[in-house]
């Protein structure tokens, strides 16, 4: 290094500074080319994974038949069976889908709630609510042919949201409804998305177009009632697709072995009380079979027999075997089938 005293020639090699050895710093600008960074790839489109979903719903053929055979029993079953067998199925999805939701409404207080308009304190209101509009959605109701915002009476600045999911889903027509369904649940954020995305509705809309092509004795098809693995399923087509047909396989058989259980039970019933006189015990048996808990209220209700009717028939229902109390309490029991 030069003396402090001597000046350096502009002729010199200019001297190492300090400022090289900070290898962090960003080095000189390049000269301006004009050109911009790559940009992020855009993911697929929604439209786009129809394409995977088709591909899914193929390599899954076999499983889907099984499936949709499954369905189409249910199907003709509850066309030739009484009105209460569909009734009764409504209740237990709903209340399935309450839990899966978050709601965590059981069966005995959503069907009090329905029959009765009754909670009590410690439930939460808006929770029944819900619940119960899944019951009328699942039970009866407007269809999806007039459009989503339609069916779940929600139009109030949401038109043109729907209108975009209602026109995915139509280019989705390719595909099974069962497998529709599926690609619906899993899409519903395009229409919820600033609302609210609301997976109680997401479910009840997949139980309804699942079942687009049956006779009219279903007219939904059990989703949650044998567990709701399928409306948890992550991941590509490929992953979702054969955890929603195996959920909606367990459902199935839950829901036909349920029939078969009440079934045999109203036979049992019918043949052990052809000694009781009156109307009040035929119709407690028809009530207990479309109503999974009954509370005396409830059935005086439903039934129109009188208060103490309807309680020495219970308790000759439950001393026959045909009926149990689920409470051990002496006042606000509840009563179900032995099924």
């Amino acid at each position: 290094m030069k003396p402090p005293e001597q000046r350096q020639s502009i002729y010199d090699p200019e001297e190492p500074s300090d400022d090289d050895d900070l290898w962090f710093m960003p080095g000189p600008l390049a000269e301006d080319t004009g050109l911009l960074p790559p940009l992020p790839r855009a993911g697929p489109s929604e439209s786009d994974q129809i394409g995977d979903w088709v591909r899914a719903e193929a390599a899954n053929a076999a499983r889907l038949a099984r499936v949709a055979a499954r369905l189409g029993a249910l199907d003709d079953r509850l066309l030739r069976g009484p009105e209460g067998w569909r009734h009764r199925l409504a209740l237990v999805e709903a209340s399935a889908l309450s839990w899966f939701a978050g709601g965590r409404v059981t069966e005995d207080r959503l069907g009090l709630w329905i029959a009765l308009r009754t909670g009590s304190v410690q439930e939460d209101p808006v929770a029944l609510q819900r619940a119960g509009w899944a019951m009328r959605r699942l039970s009866g109701g407007p269809g999806l042919d007039g459009g989503v915002a339609a069916f779940l009476g929600r139009t109030s600045g949401t038109d043109d949201r729907f209108a975009d999911w209602d026109n995915l889903i139509s280019q989705a027509m390719t595909l099974h409804p069962i497998t529709r369904a599926a690609f619906a649940f899993h899409l519903w954020h395009l229409a919820s998305e600033g609302i609210g995305a609301d997976p109680l509705e997401a479910a009840i809309i997949a139980c309804r177009m699942a079942l687009a092509e049956g006779q009219g004795g279903a007219l939904f098809a059990p989703i949650a009632m044998g567990g709701t693995a399928g409306l948890r399923a992550q991941g590509a087509p490929e992953t979702r697709i054969p955890i929603w047909l195996d959920a909606m396989e367990r459902s199935l058989l839950t829901a036909m072995r349920l029939l078969d259980q009440i079934e045999e039970w109203q036979v049992r019933a019918e043949t052990a009380t052809t000694d009781l006189s009156g109307r009040t015990p035929g119709m407690l048996i028809e009530t207990l079979r479309d109503w999974p808990y009954i509370s005396a209220p409830m059935a005086d209700s439903l039934t129109g027999a009188s208060r103490a009717a309807v309680q020495r028939n219970f308790l000759e229902l439950e001393r026959r075997g045909l009926a149990s109390e689920v409470t051990g309490h002496g006042r606000f029991r509840i009563w179900r089938a032995s099924l």
